[in-house]
């Protein structure tokens, strides 16, 4: 086990956000973090891998695995469930790897409960027109866009429950913000203790 374990963020955010290009270049910037693979019952799309994008299960082995207690969260979005592997997220964390869960905001209170130290950010969109832009951009009709901006109005008005708000207005800027609350995380006092303690011993500790 790692003398320092690994952390979690949890990224959420609603449909139009673009919170998963977010996710997927931090990952790819920072290389310490690697983001978590989540279990659902919805079917691929094209391109989609089994075990890379999700792991891809039937409502069946879902449901026992939800009966078991093998999630750190779960919840249900539009038809389909999601669910994240509670032993996948220790094992990385005890290794000291860092953890990036895309989830929603259900999940997201779910992972707090139980890891109560995870750090969670939201993506925010500009305003609102803009949100109802990037939706009506997909090609919906006007019931599925309200309907989806319902459903991201909703979200968002749980913003009083995360560490931090990230408005995803310019992708560089949202992108460097990102970065930027992973690796201030990373240099907190209490993260620094076990390279304070092999490398300045002399140092005395008057935290206490």
């Amino acid at each position: 086990m790692s003398a320092n374990p690994g952390l979690l963020y949890v990224v959420c955010g609603p449909s139009g956000v673009g919170k998963t290009s977010l996710v997927r270049a931090l990952v790819g910037r920072r290389q310490s973090l690697s983001l978590s693979v989540s279990y659902t019952t919805r079917p691929p799309r094209p391109g989609e891998r089994n075990g890379v994008a999700y792991h891809f299960v039937s409502e069946e082995r879902f449901a026992a695995m939800q009966a078991a207690g093998e999630f750190l969260e779960c919840a249900q979005v539009f038809d389909h469930h999601y669910g994240t592997s509670a032993v996948a997220v220790a094992r990385s964390l005890a290794a000291g790897e860092s953890v990036v869960l895309e989830i929603d905001w259900q999940g997201a209170r779910q992972a707090r409960d139980k890891l109560p130290g995870c750090v969670t950010v939201m993506i925010l969109p500009p305003s609102v027109a803009t949100l109802r832009a990037r939706l009506g951009g997909r090609g919906d009709d006007s019931t599925v866009i309200d309907r989806r901006m319902r459903d991201a109005l909703a979200e968002l008005g749980h913003w009083p429950e995360f560490d931090y708000l990230v408005v995803n207005d310019a992708f560089e800027q949202a992108l460097d913000d990102l970065c930027a609350i992973t690796r201030a995380t990373e240099l907190a006092r209490d993260r620094q203790r076990p390279w304070l303690a092999a490398n300045l011993p002399q140092l005395p500790d008057r935290s206490g």
